[in-house]
């Protein structure tokens, strides 16, 4: 399932195309994804225009002019393809060529501007709704989410306080949305390969110099994945259709039985399995 990283790449890979820009023609093709999709869905969008696109956790949120925001979860499988948007030299001008409908497109935004937004998922694990903008917040999938980790509500402090003596594992809680929204099993893991911690450590019995490491190597995998767009691991693809690249600077995720990326360290990556998700880890590196 796309993490933060993914997301954020998708929804800045959206900008171009939608933000500023009026929905023209949505075309709506089945009644749901996960969940069903809210009442008359293409009605609603039809006509409104996209006023800023943002990222909540995992979710892509479009604020329109109608007072309405579109939520937007990708689940395991689903992509957004933008066609029809010019190239990067050519700002502001598009040409008109779209894909061939596919059997899973399920919904498809025709743009102002010429640029066709397209959500497809072979799957359907994803979700999108539709609610009122200024409630958005307390929307069921929202409310309970914690801090922002690339915000300022994130900080060795705030784990500290909800680490305090607790005997869970740290990555169980890293990947507790409601301690710090976004973060999935890539980046917990390689976070806390860049902090030295053991992903079965609890998290009660972490020093505070540690946390401060693990904040700060959670912000940086974070910055890094982002500026690389994300890690294509089956089906994930950036908005234009590229793959991601940080999958190519794992250092411990999904190399079991390699040898550790430290200069010096003479230790072997492991795997071992956390609430039926694999974590891997540098035994000597990482305590």
């Amino acid at each position: 399932m796309p993490e933060l990283p993914e997301v954020e790449t998708v929804r800045r890979g959206l900008v171009p195309a939608m933000e500023g820009v009026r929905i023209a023609r949505a075309d709506v093709r089945r009644e749901g994804l996960r969940w069903p999709f809210p009442p008359q869905l293409a009605e609603r969008l039809t006509g409104a225009r996209v006023l800023r696109l943002r990222r909540r956790s995992k979710y892509i949120l479009g604020d329109l002019d109608t007072g309405e925001t579109v939520l937007l979860h990708l689940g395991m499988s689903g992509r957004i393809i933008v066609s029809g948007l010019g190239t990067p030299q050519m700002p502001g001008q598009f040409h008109h060529a779209h894909p061939a409908p596919a059997r899973h497109d399920h919904v498809v935004l025709d743009m102002e501007s010429g640029a066709r937004v397209t959500l497809n998922d072979a799957r359907r694990f994803g979700a999108l709704d539709l609610l009122a903008t200024e409630s958005a917040e307390s929307h069921p999938l929202l409310v309970a989410l914690g801090p922002e980790p690339l915000g300022n509500g994130f900080h060795a402090h705030h784990l500290r306080r909800l680490f305090r003596a607790r005997s869970a594992p740290v990555k169980a809680l890293l990947m507790d949305q409601r301690i710090v929204a976004g973060l999935g099993n890539i980046y917990v893991c390689e976070a806390l390969f860049r902090a030295g911690i053991h992903p079965a450590r609890p998290a009660g019995r972490i020093s505070a110099a540690r946390l401060e490491r693990l904040a700060a190597a959670v912000r940086d995998v974070l910055v890094e994945a982002i500026e690389a767009g994300g890690s294509s691991l089956r089906d994930y693809r950036q908005a234009d259709g590229e793959l991601g690249y940080f999958q190519h600077a794992f250092r411990v995720y999904d190399r079991a039985g390699l040898p550790c990326v430290t200069p010096g360290c003479t230790g072997t990556v492991r795997r071992i399995v956390q609430s039926g998700r694999s974590s891997h880890y540098c035994p000597r590196c990482q305590r």
